[in-house]
């Protein structure tokens, strides 16, 4: 135990486990096995991340949603990935290849984006998407790139086993946000500017449930939702 004590020696699942029982803390197992075993994942740089390029990190992101069942999603400033058109992604992958200066396959990486949206026709898996009304106004690529983005918001909004809603500019907002995914009830990955984190303490993963919650309850769906999309598109047309 020194060693552990002093940081010499990476403590082992069941060292962990026999010293909450001496201690009397075995409600804190969970959280400290899942640190462990996330520990050197659970802060990567992007400089890292994306060094294989923009497709690898698409790659990523698919296999881990089709090993999901419930797949939540916040953007408060873009519009979700899932959801984007082909000519907005580029843009939006092209400043991310062009800031991070990480290897140029805008081409590849579209089109991962883009079959990554196939999750979205395919299995059985649900997905609650949420956005900030910020995403329907942020420039990416230009009026002509944005009118066809709102008007595939518009069209996707009567996807099955799709929940979309749109947090209002007014809304009272828990705290300072950022955008997360969430991955059933056992991961959530959060983009920060210099890196990702992906989460797995099941404490950390009830809160961002719980701000899920709160947001979702900020939002507004349906003919409401249409309505901030049309006056967005309606801004875009002069």
């Amino acid at each position: 135990m020194p060693k552990i004590e002093y940081g010499k020696t990476k403590p082992s699942v069941i060292d962990i486990q026999v010293w909450c029982r001496i201690t009397a803390a075995e409600s804190e197992i969970p959280d400290l096995v899942a640190t462990l075993r996330n520990i050197e994942a659970a802060y990567r740089e992007w400089r890292r991340s994306l060094s294989g390029g923009t497709k690898q990190k698409q790659h990523e992101i698919l296999r881990l949603m089709q090993q999901s069942e419930v797949i939540r999603m916040y953007q408060p400033s873009l519009i979700p990935g899932l959801l984007q058109t082909a000519e907005y992604a580029s843009a939006i992958l092209r400043r991310s290849i062009k800031f991070h200066g990480i290897p140029d396959d805008l081409d590849e990486g579209v089109a991962k984006r883009l079959e990554r949206q196939q999750v979205l026709y395919k299995g059985d898996r649900r997905f609650h998407l949420l956005m900030g009304e910020q995403a329907l106004y942020n420039d990416v690529g230009g009026d002509s790139v944005m009118r066809g983005q709102l008007d595939r918001l518009l069209a996707a909004m009567g996807l099955p086993r799709v929940s979309f809603a749109i947090v209002p500019f007014a809304a009272q907002l828990p705290m300072q946000l950022t955008n997360f995914v969430m991955f059933d009830e056992r991961r959530v990955t959060v983009e920060g500017i210099t890196a990702e984190l992906t989460i797995t303490q099941p404490r950390e993963i009830r809160l961002y449930h719980r701000t899920f919650d709160v947001l979702v309850g900020q939002s507004v769906t349906g003919e409401s939702a249409r309505g901030l999309i049309r006056m967005a598109l309606d801004a875009r047309s002069g």
